[in-house]
């Protein structure tokens, strides 16, 4: 598996947390994540992490379709958490569990350490699980040459909740559509994640962007609570997304 550390990160040098914040990386083989805490947990953190992956490495050795499949496989007995929460988002989406993995991990990890840092944001590869006790914007990166322009604002009572997105211009993981970004909003961070790419597949031109809203509608079943999409210069949005100009 090829080591992505540090490529097509440069929206990160724009982050700043705020007053009583830190930040901090953590980088782990494939793992690059980018932290927002009230103290550093990075330690605490890349102990977390490796287990994380030496459980999905594991499951992997067992079961080679897990990391290639481009559809939803059986879920075998006795899978760990990581792996169980990426069979039921590859399920409902309609995609290969490996779609789900950045959100999963985002999301594993707020989960475990929140108790230590009520303000807890995990950026795994423009993929985020947010824990926060005020409102926050997080930036819709499009067209990084340009820059952020729109962000979509989440209140404090919102949260705990996922941003996750899927690209076809942009970034490393695969898409089969060819759009500028779609960002999906969803309690589950497997779910925003593995919905991010089943999207962003039906995105090939302008003209589809009313056909991923009406299925991202249709994923509102399962838990999908909004999306954002852009392609071509144009954008279409649904559900809990509310934008706002950076």
């Amino acid at each position: 598996m090829k080591d992505y550390r540090g490529v097509g990160r440069g929206y990160r040098e724009a982050l700043a947390p705020d007053q009583g914040e830190v930040s901090f990386q953590v980088v782990l083989e494939e793992s690059d994540l980018w932290i927002v805490a009230r103290r550093n947990l990075s330690r605490e953190i890349a102990e977390y992490l490796r287990g994380l992956r030496a459980e999905l490495k594991s499951h992997i050795l067992l079961h080679p379709d897990f990391l290639a499949s481009l559809a939803p496989l059986d879920e075998p007995a006795a899978a760990p958490e990581v792996a169980r929460r990426m069979y039921a988002a590859s399920r409902v989406c309609n995609v290969g569990p490996m779609a789900a993995v950045a959100g999963t991990i985002a999301q594993m990890v707020c989960e475990r350490f929140v108790d230590a840092s009520p303000d807890l944001i995990v950026e795994n590869g423009g993929d985020i699980f947010l824990c926060s006790t005020r409102d926050r914007v997080v930036g819709l990166l499009a067209e990084p040459k340009s820059g952020a322009r729109l962000g979509l604002r989440i209140p404090a009572r919102e949260f705990p909740t996922s941003l996750c997105s899927s690209s076809g211009r942009i970034g490393h993981s695969l898409s089969l559509g060819r759009g500028d970004l779609v960002t999906v909003r969803a309690d589950s961070g497997a779910l925003a994640d593995a919905a991010a790419t089943a999207l962003c597949n039906l995105l090939k031109s302008a003209r589809d962007l009313s056909r991923v809203l009406e299925r991202a509608q249709e994923l509102a079943e399962v838990g999908v609570l909004g999306v954002f999409a852009q392609m071509g210069g144009q954008v279409g949005a649904w559900g809990q997304v509310e934008l706002v100009g950076l």
